[in-house]
């Protein structure tokens, strides 16, 4: 049985959860924070979520992961057959990470400290995230799912890059991203009402006020260093 380390209020961690529970596929959780001695010796770079596999592989990076369990369990694909719109659906998920979720990424200390986020930032992230909007726009199809008819490993690799833009990109910069790129908000709220996304977010919400209180006592050592 694979094993999921890391915790609920992760976005990347709820991405893994969620093809998990889409594929039917046996798991159990360990939760385990960013920093902890036992996530450095699974993880080389110390993040979260690590999946343990039934034969004891230790493997970190959501990309990696979910084209592991993909690979490995491929009833219920979440790729399409042909090799070019497998491509097409890595090349969306890799913009909604390098043009969506990173920049709004940059904005999370902001947000947990209560601090305001610099002009010069402000601009910056707008900038990356204009790309990615236009990026998108182009290549989302919405018909109904992000690549056309099939739902694909990128609606769900979207969906929670969504979870970051819309806490922390469109709060903090009073910008309503999603909104920008047609067809994206009616598809995030249909992706919501899935019975996968409301267990994923119900563990979320449960496990945000012990994620806040860690990150906030992290930011506080941090400053009184």
């Amino acid at each position: 049985m694979i094993t999921l380390h890391g915790f609920a209020a992760s976005n990347y961690y709820n991405l893994v959860k969620h093809v998990l529970l889409h594929k039917e596929l046996p798991f159990k959780e360990n939760l385990l924070y960013a920093g902890s001695e036992e996530l450095l010796v699974m993880s080389p770079a110390g993040k979260v979520p690590v999946i343990t596999t039934a034969e004891g592989l230790e493997l970190s990076e959501s990309s990696v992961i979910c084209d592991f369990i993909e690979e490995t369990y491929p009833a219920i694909p979440l790729y399409p057959e042909n090799a070019g719109e497998r491509a097409v659906v890595r090349q969306m998920m890799k913009i909604a990470e390098l043009y969506f979720e990173l920049p709004s990424r940059r904005l999370i200390p902001y947000a947990f400290s209560g601090t305001a986020v610099p002009d010069a930032i402000k601009a910056e992230v707008r900038q990356v995230l204009t790309r990615g909007i236009t990026a998108l726009s182009r290549l989302c199809q919405f018909l109904p799912w992000v690549a056309g008819e099939q739902l694909t490993m990128a609606d769900i690799y979207l969906y929670y890059v969504n979870t970051i833009v819309s806490a922390f990109g469109s709060s903090q910069l009073e910008w309503d991203v999603l909104a920008e790129v047609p067809g994206m908000k009616e598809w995030n709220n249909a992706m919501s009402q899935s019975a996968i996304a409301q267990e994923v977010e119900a563990d979320r919400q449960a496990n945000i006020p012990e994620f806040i209180q860690k990150v906030t006592a992290q930011i506080k050592a941090e400053n009184a260093r």
